[in-house]
C-alpha cells in the first residue's frame, strides 16, 4: 500500500467533517463519567497513595484538558464553529470513545466490586490499577498532541531518526492509524509472525488499548526498545521472554513485589516509567536490605541491565536464579544468516515439514545455533532445556560452549540463487535424530515454558550469565542511573510500611 493511500482515513466522511452533535454529546457524557470517577476515587477507604500514577489527579487533569481541547468545537455549527483538520478530527473521535469506555469501566468496578474495591489485593483493585495506568498513558498522549490546548499531532517528532523516517514514509503527517494498517507497514521493515507474536506486539505498543497506534505510542515503543536495527529482537528479549519485565505495575507495586525478595539481594524487576514516558524504571533489592528504583539515563535498557549485573545489582530477575544473557544485543551483527539448501528443502517437503521449524516444539522457527556442534532450535526450547537438563545439546549431548542467534532464509525453488551460508552437513542429519527422546524429556518443560513466558514467540538470547564472584558488589553509579526521582528504601526487617521521607516517582 502506498504511503499516500495510508495517509487517508478508513472513514473519510466522518473524519473530514466538524464534530457532530453526537460527538459533543459523547464529550459531555465522558466528562460526567470522569466527575463520577473523581468522587468515587476520593473515598478515603480506598487508601490511594499520593504517588504516580495518582488516579484523582489524573482524572482532574484529564477533565481540564478535555474541556480545553474541545472548547473550539462546542459552538453550534451554524454559528461558524472551528473545523478541525482531518487528522485532528480522527484522533479526537478515537480518543474520546476510548476515554469514555475506560471511564465507564472504572466506574463499574466500584459498582460491581463493592467491598472488594477497598481491598488492595483483590482483582477489582488490580484492574483499577491497570485502568489508572491507561488513564495516565491517555493523558500523556493528549498532552503531547495538544500542548497548550492546540493540536500539534501532525508535527510530532519521533526521537529516533529511523523511526521518524519510517512513520513519515508510511503514514505521512497522520498522528494515528489503525493497528492492522500499522502492522502491515511495520512488517515490511521488521519481520514478525502473525498470531501470538503479533498479539504480544500490539499489547506492548498500544499503550491506550484502543486498537489504534499513534505516533506518540510508536515513539515511546521505539525509545524503550532501541536501537532501531534490532528493535523487535530487543523487544522479544526484554519484554516477551525476560522474567524481570513487568507490565502494568506502579512504583508502589514494584516495592511490594520486591519485598518478597529481601532475603535475596540482586533481585530486580523493570517496568515502564510512569513519570517519564519512553524510559524504563528498574527496581532492585540492594545488599543492605533496601529497595531502590532508578531510571537509566541515556542508555538502552539492555546495557543498563548488563552493567547492573556486572556491578552485582541485577542478578535475579523477579527473584529467579537464572539471569538471561543479553550480550547478543550488544553485537554489531545481530543475527548470522543461514540459508536453507535445496537438498534440505526437498528432504523436509517429503515429510510434510520445513527445515525452519523447530523440531522440539514444532511451533516456532529455529532461531538459535548451539556452539560448537551447530545444531539448531528455537530459543524458548533451548532455555527450557537448559533449566532442566543442564548445559548440553538436546540432540547430541555435546557441552554447550555458547549460542549464536541466527536467521534462517527459506529456500525459494524458482530463485536459483547460490547458497550463501550452510549449516554443517553432519549437524543437519542429526537435527532430526533422537527427536522422540528429546520431545519426551522436554514435554514436562512445555507447561513451565507457558508459565514462564506468558506469550511465546521467537526471540534471541544466549545461555544465562555465570554468577558474579565479587564479594563486594556495587550498584551502577549515579552517572548511569538517575536516583533522584525514583528511589525508595525499605528496611530489611520491615514488613510493608514505606519510609515516609522517601520521594515518590513513577
Amino acid at each position: 500500500m502506498a504511503a499516500a493511500d495510508l495517509g487517508t482515513s478508513r472513514s473519510p466522511k466522518l473524519s473530514s467533517q466538524a464534530p457532530t452533535r453526537g460527538d459533543l454529546r459523547l464529550v459531555d457524557k465522558t466528562l460526567r463519567r470522569l466527575d463520577k470517577l473523581q468522587q468515587l476515587c476520593g473515598n478515603p477507604r480506598l487508601g490511594l497513595r499520593n504517588s504516580p500514577p495518582y488516579l484523582p489527579q489524573l482524572v482532574s487533569e484529564t477533565s481540564a484538558l478535555l474541556i480545553q481541547v474541545w472548547e473550539p468545537y462546542q459552538a453550534s455549527r451554524e454559528a461558524g464553529s472551528q473545523v478541525p483538520s482531518e487528522d485532528e478530527a480522527e484522533y479526537l473521535r478515537v480518543h474520546i470513545k476510548n476515554l469514555f469506555d475506560k471511564a465507564e469501566r472504572a466506574v463499574l468496578l466500584f459498582k460491581e466490586g463493592r467491598r472488594k474495591i477497598f481491598e488492595e489485593t483483590s482483582s477489582c483493585r488490580r484492574n483499577l490499577t491497570k485502568l489508572t495506568l491507561l488513564f495516565s498513558h491517555m493523558l500523556w498522549e493528549l498532552k503531547a498532541f495538544f500542548p497548550s490546548g492546540c493540536f500539534q499531532g501532525d508535527n510530532y517528532k519521533l526521537a529516533l531518526i529511523a523511526a521518524e523516517d519510517f512513520w513519515r514514509q508510511s503514514f505521512g503527517s497522520k498522528c494515528i492509524v489503525q493497528w492492522n494498517t500499522f502492522k502491515e507497514q511495520l512488517r515490511n521493515v521488521h519481520a514478525f509472525e502473525e498470531g501470538m507474536e503479533s498479539m504480544a506486539l500490539k499489547s506492548t505498543i498500544d499503550l491506550t488499548c484502543n486498537d489504534h497506534i499513534s505516533v506518540f505510542e510508536f515513539d515511546v515503543f521505539t525509545r524503550l526498545f532501541q536501537p532501531w536495527r534490532t528493535l523487535l529482537m530487543n523487544w522479544n528479549q526484554l519484554a516477551v521472554t525476560h522474567p524481570g519485565y513487568m507490565a502494568f505495575l506502579t512504583y508502589d507495586q514494584v516495592v511490594a513485589r520486591l519485598e518478597h525478595y529481601l532475603h535475596k539481594p540482586g533481585s530486580y524487576i523493570f517496568r515502564l516509567s510512569c513519570t517519564k514516558m519512553g524510559e524504563w524504571a528498574i527496581g532492585h533489592v540492594a545488599f543492605d536490605g533496601t529497595i531502590i528504583q532508578t531510571i537509566p539515563e541515556d542508555i538502552p535498557l539492555y546495557q543498563a541491565l548488563i552493567q547492573g549485573f556486572n556491578h552485582g545489582c541485577y542478578l535475579h530477575p523477579d527473584g529467579r536464579d537464572v539471569n538471561p544473557d543479553l550480550a547478543s544485543l550488544c553485537e554489531p551483527t545481530t543475527r548470522g544468516k543461514v540459508k536453507v539448501t535445496e537438498e534440505q528443502y526437498e528432504l523436509y517437503c517429503e515429510i510434510g515439514s520445513t527445515y525452519q521449524l523447530c523440531k522440539i516444539c514444532a511451533e516456532r522457527d529455529k532461531d538459535t545455533r548451539i556452539q560448537p556442534c551447530g545444531h539448531l532450535l528455537c530459543q524458548i526450547c533451548l532455555t527450557g532445556w537448559q533449566k532442566s537438563a543442564g548445559q548440553t545439546c538436546p540432540y547430541c549431548r555435546c557441552d554447550i560452549r555458547g549460542t549464536e542467534s541466527i536467521l534462517l532464509e527459506p529456500y525459494v525453488p524458482a530463485s536459483g540463487q547460490a547458497v550463501l551460508e550452510e549449516v554443517d552437513d553432519d549437524g543437519d542429519e542429526e537435527d532430526h535424530e533422537d527427536i522422540e527422546e528429546v520431545v519426551k524429556e522436554i514435554a514436562a518443560l512445555r507447561k513451565f515454558s507457558s508459565l514462564d513466558y506468558q506469550i511465546p514467540s521467537s526471540h534471541n538470547s544466549a545461555p544465562p550469565l555465570p554468577p558474579k564472584t565479587s564479594t563486594i558488589p556495587r550498584c551502577p553509579s549515579p552517572s548511569v542511573h538517575s536516583q533522584t526521582s525514583e528511589m525508595k528504601t525499605l528496611s530489611k526487617h520491615s514488613n510493608s510500611h514505606l519510609v515516609s521521607s522517601c520521594r515518590h516517582s513513577g
